[in-house]
């Protein structure tokens, strides 16, 4: 299998044997546009425009021992075919421009510069209501717009979504994973284990991950948090779908209420949140608070770690107040 690299000229001999290229268009720059985790991805500047081009490998990019499935970044292109479809959500998310099926390569539009919305998480940044009322429009206008899409053309990423439900409902839990969390944050190991040791609540992860895995109404963007939001020039983005499927919309708002409450967001704003999703679509708002939970324990247990900032006490009462959820 090909890889894609930074050097230029390899990058050209690609692009040129793909087809992908304008007449007497050259690369000229390559450029990493910002920390990815799954995939491999580069800016690529030429004499006459930017794109970006994104591989996926069978690794997880930032995680190279965890393996994922290969060709993730086509069910990325299915969905982009999808919302191209809508303009409410092509306004909001890059454009694809080519796709390589056998070297599981995308070429995107460029949105520019711009910056994701992980700085929330140290604190230094709190959502307006405007900010949350743009992500919560293009998740209820995502989650509306197939539901009467024949079952052929739906997305079921069952490989990714085999691969997530490991790291968000099984392996956080696991005694004696091999994670020392200690590595992380002092205390935050022996912290965890009431959590760990408690069977109702495993019990209760359990039958939540078997919801994630049934297939569901809703066309999913499968990773809804501050790294998949992008600040642009032109207003806020969605990028990086690759974990889409048609499923429960109550997990996509429970990953977004979860990453509010990691990055210390207002109780108002969280509250917002919820109010303004209930008042345009059905929702199952225990269900949705139940996701939230578990993304939360995962998050703060489990591998994929965020940059946080929370000292080991708001830790200790984010897991408590989702144990209660979870067994209340």
């Amino acid at each position: 299998m090909f890889s894609l690299s930074l050097d230029p000229i390899s990058v050209q001999q690609f692009l040129v044997e793909k087809n992908w290229l304008f007449p007497e268009e050259e690369v000229q720059q390559t450029e990493v546009p910002g920390a990815g985790n799954m995939n491999f991805t580069i800016r690529v500047k030429t004499n006459r425009r930017s794109f970006i081009l994104k591989q996926s490998r069978p690794y997880v990019e930032k995680y190279p021992q965890v393996p994922a499935p290969a060709d993730r970044v086509l069910r990325e292109g299915e969905f982009y075919g999808l919302t191209a479809r809508i303009p409410e959500l092509a306004a909001r998310t890059p454009q694809l421009l080519a796709i390589d099926q056998e070297q599981s390569v995308l070429q995107l539009e460029d949105l520019g510069v711009g910056s994701d919305f992980t700085g929330m998480y140290a604190g230094n940044k709190q959502l307006s209501t405007k900010d949350v009322s743009e992500l919560l429009d293009f998740a209820l206008v995502l989650h509306d717009s197939f539901e009467a899409l024949p079952k052929a053309e739906r997305i079921t990423n069952r490989a990714m979504r085999t691969l997530n439900h490991e790291h968000i409902f099984h392996y956080p839990f696991v005694n004696e994973n091999g994670m020392d969390l200690d590595q992380i944050l002092p205390g935050l190991e022996k912290s965890a284990a009431p959590v760990r040791q408690n069977s109702q609540l495993k019990h209760r992860v359990k039958a939540l991950g078997e919801q994630y895995l049934a297939d569901g109404p809703c066309l999913l963007h499968g990773d809804y948090f501050p790294g998949s939001w992008l600040q642009t020039p032109r207003g806020i983005r969605i990028i990086d779908p690759e974990f889409c499927f048609f499923g429960p919309r109550e997990f996509e708002l429970g990953v977004m209420l979860a990453h509010l409450k990691l990055s210390a967001q207002s109780e108002a704003a969280q509250d917002f949140a919820l109010a303004y999703y209930r008042q345009k679509s059905p929702l199952d708002e225990g269900l949705a608070q139940s996701f939230a939970a578990v993304e939360v324990l995962r998050r703060l247990i489990g591998l994929a770690q965020l940059p946080l900032t929370l000292s080991l006490e708001e830790r200790i009462s984010l897991m408590d107040q989702a144990t209660w959820t979870l067994t209340s």
